[in-house]
């Protein structure tokens, strides 16, 4: 793979998996299983809003070293406490987090090792996630007398409550299979095949038209936090756009043809 930007915090890599496409963000502090400090939350942004408008297909997040990613760096948030600085840390967080979800690309998370508090946080954020058979998933503040309320958020909304409240409450690891049965990931490989696991679900999107992908996304998350009738409202309208995108009228004259649609390639693609 060739290095496309380095930064200290983050290493991005373009073409990663052999697919010209993908774009991979790989965390970058091994030692600290990846802890996500103020520095890494800033470059990881940085990194997301310069994709947003780049042609790449798909982003993969992936962890150094040892682990996918443990959260919040605990010692920095120790050294100064404050309301103040706590307060603009989490926001910080949550913007980085919600650059995420409205990226037009997908978003892969790549986990092995541990994704604890922030970091699993992280994986419920993104839009998909393929973990190592290894994989352990934890919320843990709550054992140190911090309920981990951010990460709460996503994960209310890829698990059931019950199952959510669970881990937010005791604290305690769930391993891969169960992350898997509750919602927080999609498929679990043994680690030897993690990455052809994940070139697997990326080559699938990438063979899909731009314009299907982006615009699902944006509606599937808009469309979540609405009532029911809205919410069909603007899936309609949203279709409705697509069915005019002239891959989507190959896509369904194919299938009328009984032959392999003939999709141009994208814009930037």
């Amino acid at each position: 793979m060739n290095a496309e930007a380095t930064g200290a915090l983050i290493e991005r890599t373009r073409d990663a998996y052999d697919l010209g496409g993908v774009v991979r963000l790989t965390l970058n502090r091994p030692d600290a299983f990846n802890a996500l400090s103020e520095a890494l939350l800033d470059e990881l942004q940085m990194h997301l809003a310069d994709i947003a408008k780049s042609d790449a297909r798909v982003v993969v997040i992936a962890g150094a070293g040892r682990a996918f990613c443990a959260g919040h760096d605990l010692r920095e948030m120790r050294a100064a406490p404050s309301l103040d600085y706590y307060q603009s840390l989490f926001a910080r967080c949550t913007k980085m987090m919600l650059a995420i979800q409205r990226l037009p690309q997908p978003v892969i998370a790549r986990v092995h090792g541990i994704a604890t508090a922030a970091g699993c946080q992280l994986v419920a954020m993104c839009d998909l996630a393929v973990a190592a058979d290894t994989a352990r998933f934890a919320v843990s503040g709550v054992n140190l007398g911090l309920f981990c309320a951010t990460p709460s958020v996503p994960l209310s909304r890829n698990l059931s409550r019950k199952a959510a409240l669970d881990m937010l409450l005791t604290g305690d690891f769930i391993d891969a299979m169960a992350a898997k049965q509750q919602g927080l990931v999609n498929r679990v490989v043994p680690m030897d095949a993690l990455d052809n696991e994940v070139a697997a679900l990326a080559k699938s999107i990438c063979a899909k038209p731009r314009e299907a992908i982006e615009a699902g996304k944006g509606l599937f998350y808009r469309q979540l936090e609405m009532g029911i009738e809205a919410a069909y409202q603007l899936a309609g309208q949203t279709m409705a756009c697509n069915m005019m995108d002239e891959s989507a009228l190959e896509g369904v004259q194919a299938f009328i043809d009984k032959r392999p649609p003939d999709w141009k390639p994208a814009r930037g693609g």
